[in-house]
């Protein structure tokens, strides 16, 4: 059966839709990637101008507008700005790609497939994580997984469509990725001249027709300025160089994926390797595309130089299609052991239950969670061991995999970061920078990675002061008038000496995210 019943997509949606919707609007925006999407949406409000994004009041090019405008859509529609208007457009378009991935996988493989296609995905710790971040990846996610799984389906037209959207969400890399993909993919199984029956030159002509418009736009408006700091900067120079030197490693994306993929990470190892051995006829050139989907994803990002934990996000799709397929190919052989399964199970619910209950103990807020999350996954994944091995029974592991990951989320989403958000949030100290008397003739500077939430929050901009940069804080030291200072007790303790702010004052610590007062 191809198609899902009613049954199961609603069971699909709820779980999906508690896993992502939960809790949204419950934790401040995170420095310093969140903010920054939500204050360039209020400022297109502000100056009535949605072509051309802003920050700080001032013209900036880190993105194309198609994300800034569903924030757009959403403030207005919620009448102002919110926690769960700025993640509501992130979470929908996240709940969007995982409905695509089922859909796609029951009517590539079966509908037992799809549909644990998409509790997997659905159910990821990456997924319910990004699924609530006010950013461009699950928007760019949406496209691209379109896209893709168009050109398995054969609908070439909507795949140059889907590829134009993906390029005005985050630029060339959205018809980039999907090109590449295709054609390494038609290359290893010898099949260029499908090429032919694509509408190649048309298409992109399509993709360029939905995409190009609004970059000719700022080519006009902005000269040389746009070209250089988005396709130079944001595009290039990422590529090239390291927006955080300190995670140029090779095996980066290692932990990012046996994190984001839990609670099937077990699982993972195991699915990679039947498909290659386990599949026949058309299944077996199906998963092969999968594979060649996700092993391009990671090889690319781990060879550039700047790395995000969100990059890693465009691959999900392909893993959760691969770990579904195997799912219900298992099911099958009830009876049989799942030796990897029980194997990779075992490894990683020992590793993050134990991991649960060490990192609380960093965290003296959360310390208690830490405990009570670490042992509950401990358990579920006993009983995992326990269904598998004595039992032999496929579906029950799999329905105590969904289990971990929505207890996963609640611990985390429900109790956890509302304890912690003043870490990882500037909203507490912009609220008392604003509540607070002031002397009205100091100067205001802002860290660069507080300073967009402390934007959206009071809608001051103040002076960027980089602690990562000689000459910026050395602009700081030189700045004879009196001022405050807002930026994080670690970077102070470090830098003061280079910022000639060993005789400040210090106003405010909330969780470490201070506010200072030159003498």
């Amino acid at each position: 059966m191809k198609q899902l019943p009613g049954k199961a997509i609603i069971i699909l949606l709820v779980i999906i839709g508690f896993n992502i919707l939960f809790g949204i609007d419950g934790v401040a925006l995170l420095d310093p990637d969140e903010p920054v999407y939500a204050e360039t949406a209020k400022e297109m409000i502000r100056f009535n101008e949605y072509l051309s994004p802003r920050i700080y009041n001032e013209y900036w090019y880190d993105k194309p507008p198609i994300f800034y405008w569903l924030l757009v859509g959403s403030l207005k529609l919620f009448g102002g700005f919110s926690e769960l208007a700025a993640r509501l457009p992130a979470s929908l378009m996240a709940i969007g790609a995982v409905l695509m991935t089922t859909f796609s996988a029951a009517r590539q493989f079966n509908a037992r497939a799809g549909f644990w296609s998409g509790l997997v995905m659905g159910t990821t710790v990456m997924i319910m994580y990004m699924g609530k971040a006010s950013v461009t990846d699950t928007t760019l996610l949406f496209f691209m997984t379109g896209a893709l799984l168009c050109f398995m389906h054969d609908k070439y037209w909507l795949m140059y469509l889907f590829c134009g959207l993906a390029v005005m969400t985050k630029g060339p890399i959205g018809v980039v990725f999907p090109g590449a993909i295709v054609f390494l993919y038609l290359l290893i199984t010898r099949d260029l001249g499908r090429l032919f029956r694509m509408h190649v030159i048309p298409g992109l002509l399509l993709v360029a027709a939905v995409g190009m418009p609004w970059y000719v736009f700022m080519y006009q408006n902005h000269g040389m300025d746009f070209i250089f700091e988005f396709i130079g900067f944001h595009n290039i120079s990422r590529f090239a160089a390291p927006l955080h030197p300190n995670r140029v490693h090779w095996w980066f994306y290692l932990p990012v994926i046996i994190l984001g993929l839990f609670p099937w990470t077990g699982m993972l190892l195991k699915s990679v390797k039947d498909a290659f051995t386990r599949s026949i006829g058309k299944d077996s050139a199906r998963l092969l595309f999968l594979q060649v989907w996700w092993i391009f994803v990671f090889v690319f990002f781990s060879i550039a130089k700047t790395k995000q934990v969100s990059y890693m996000l465009v691959l999900l799709p392909a893993l959760s299609m691969i770990i579904g397929w195997n799912i219900e190919r298992m099911t099958c052989d009830n009876g049989k052991l799942q030796s990897g399964w029980v194997a990779g199970t075992f490894i990683m619910y020992l590793l993050m239950g134990i991991g649960w209950i060490l990192g609380g103990r960093q965290l003296p807020e959360v310390a208690t969670y830490g405990m009570i999350l670490g042992v509950v996954t401990l358990l579920l994944g006993a009983l995992i061991l326990l269904a598998l091995k004595k039992y032999c029974n496929v579906e029950t592991a799999a329905w105590l995999h969904v289990v971990t990951g929505l207890v996963t989320m609640v611990m985390a989403f429900g109790v956890m970061m509302p304890q912690l958000q003043d870490r990882f949030s500037v909203k507490t100290v912009a609220q008392t920078y604003v509540a607070a008397e002031k002397d009205a003739s100091r100067v205001l500077y802002i860290d660069k990675f507080l300073r967009p939430g402390f934007m959206l929050y009071t809608d001051i901009p103040g002076i960027e002061a980089d602690t990562n940069s000689e000459k910026s804080l050395d602009a700081v030291k030189q700045d004879n008038r009196s001022k405050y200072i807002v930026m994080r007790e670690s970077m102070y303790t470090k830098m003061k000496e280079k910022m000639g702010g060993e005789d400040w004052e210090l106003l405010e610590n909330k969780a470490g995210i201070c506010i200072y007062k030159s003498r």
